[in-house]
């Protein structure tokens, strides 16, 4: 009777132990669409054009809002630690931009070091009209509707 306490002592020490370190791990989440290398190098400047880059490289993750003629194309790599922030850990960006004859024209490679910073403004936008209190709201209508039905 003893051996088998101290088999399930132990057994219940390593499943804990193996609980515990399964919940520290971080959880890696990739997302986004980024092109592999040898894809990427088979699309020549002046040559390629939009079908040849959607052939390779499949549909942008993006296009960019005042040119359609750019194309994103976005990966990155999110790992979570238990109940701490999510943290970026790898981003690439590729953007290509094609010309009027829509042959590429330019390809960019940008990295998590690239990007900068934005800061929201806490600023808040005044808008027209006035503030009511929950009794107003509730109580504002009562005698406002006529009956059209008749």
């Amino acid at each position: 009777m003893d051996s088998r306490l101290k088999r399930f002592t132990f057994f219940c020490v390593a499943g804990l132990t193996a609980a515990y370190l399964a919940a520290c791990s971080p959880q890696i989440a990739n997302r986004g669409n980024l092109p592999e290398p040898e894809d990427l190098a088979q699309i020549k400047v002046g040559q390629s054009t939009k079908g040849d880059v959607t052939d390779l490289l499949g549909t942008p993750s993006s296009v960019a809002t005042f040119d359609p003629n750019v194309w994103l194309y976005i990966s990155r790599q999110v790992e979570t630690l238990a109940f701490f922030k999510p943290e970026v850990t790898k981003q690439e960006v590729v953007v290509i931009s094609f010309d009027a004859a829509n042959r590429v024209d330019l390809v960019k490679e940008y990295h998590l070091e690239d990007g900068k910073r934005v800061e929201p403004s806490d600023r808040v936008t005044p808008t027209a009209g006035r503030e009511l209190t929950i009794l107003q709201q509730l109580f504002g209508n009562l005698g406002r509707f006529s009956d059209t039905a008749k």
